[in-house]
């Protein structure tokens, strides 16, 4: 989270703000990490 902050900052955009976003955006991008994940292998678990 530090790295993302120093980036936003350094952006121009508010520490706050950052904050705000960072978490969803985080989720929306796990998401479709793992979506990927799943197509590469087939739906394959483990």
């Amino acid at each position: 989270m530090g790295a993302a902050l120093a980036l936003a900052e350094a952006l121009g955009v508010p520490a706050v703000v950052a904050a705000e976003l960072l978490p969803p955006i985080e989720a929306v991008m796990v998401s479709k990490i793992n979506e990927q994940m799943d197509s590469a292998h087939g739906g394959e678990t483990g």
